[in-house]
């Protein structure tokens, strides 16, 4: 949300002066103007939301009990929809799949709306049409921007698949899965409905992302959605390789967000920085087509979702065969 506010408020006004611009903590450092007439009063700003947030959690820490939240849950009817596990993964994971939709589809009206001005946003500045170019292709500002933000899109898509595959590390960790396996639920059977939420809800933000785009936007439809819906194998490589530390080792699967923090870093800084493209083939997102300007290609998509589930598979068969954490 602090990074859609700040893009919005930036291509609202050409010194950074918008509303929107100061309601992200994103936009504070841009309104220091390092080297430019520094402005140290912003730091207050950093100074009084750090000691507000700090003063209001613990206030709410005082008034709970240990061990509850602020808000305890309500209980509900026992309902039959909870007898399979595929229905509980779900109902463990419905509020975090709710709030990553809303979030990617704002994301994408937001970005689609910025899509028409943007030529008139670079201007004549060359290194940001050449960032632009080199994350989104050479085949015009429009369609490298659409490209761009799509791709960005796509790697914090990462951070969605990976919280949500290790909802199984959390789930055994804190022995909540244990009363499920003592039953007749398998270990396969248990992972599969988590992992149903984490892959489908990864294709699901994507999707919506791109019906964003295409709300404010308004133009190319079709090639919108399939820009998004491209970045879905690269996420997927990154939940599978999730998977795959989780079944194998799980003490190494909190590695999974080095991972994506990796792939994040390449894909965002790695362009502005001129990284080598070797370096930027690194991620899977690399590989990609850069839709909707560049012709599609389906031999890295497809090779991407086969590494996707070769990952799983192995780290499914790794679960079923190593011990459960005691």
């Amino acid at each position: 949300a602090a990074f859609v506010l700040r893009a919005a408020g930036d291509s609202g006004s050409t010194d950074g002066s918008s509303a929107l611009t100061w309601l992200s903590p994103l936009g504070w450092l841009s309104q220091l103007r390092a080297f430019a007439g520094e402005r140290w009063w912003v730091l207050l700003l950093f100074a009084a939301a750090i000691a507000v947030q700090g003063a209001l959690a613990y206030a709410l820490a005082g008034r709970r009990d240990v061990g509850m939240s602020f808000m305890p849950t309500r209980p509900g009817p026992a309902s039959g929809h909870l007898g399979t596990v595929g229905a509980l993964a779900w109902r463990l994971q419905r509020g975090s799949v709710l709030g990553w939709s809303i979030g990617f589809f704002l994301a994408g009206v937001v970005y689609g709306g910025l899509t028409d001005g943007v030529a008139d946003l670079v201007g004549d500045n060359a290194k940001a049409r050449e960032i632009f170019e080199r994350m989104g292709g050479q085949s015009g500002i429009t369609d490298a921007f659409l490209a761009s933000m799509t791709g960005m899109l796509g790697l914090v898509a990462t951070l969605y698949v990976v919280a949500s595959v290790l909802r199984l590390h959390g789930e055994e960790t804190s022995m909540r899965a244990e009363p499920l396996l003592a039953n007749a639920v398998g270990r396969l059977r248990w992972a599969s409905g988590h992992l149903v939420v984490a892959f489908g809800g990864s294709a699901l933000v994507m999707l919506l992302a791109g019906l964003g785009f295409a709300v404010g936007y308004g133009k190319e439809v079709g090639p919108v959605l399939g820009a998004c819906l491209v970045q879905v194998a690269g996420v997927w490589v990154i939940g599978g390789l999730t998977v795959l530390l989780y079944g194998l080792a799980p003490r190494l699967a909190p590695l999974a967000w080095g991972v994506a923090g990796a792939v994040l870093l390449i894909g965002w800084v790695g362009p502005a920085l001129d990284i080598p493209q070797s370096v930027l083939d690194l991620s899977p997102f690399g590989h990609l087509p850069k839709l909707p300007g560049a012709p599609m290609r389906w031999t890295p998509v497809l090779a991407l979702t086969a590494l996707a589930a070769a990952f799983v598979t192995a780290g499914l068969a790794g679960l079923r065969r190593r011990d459960m954490t005691t």
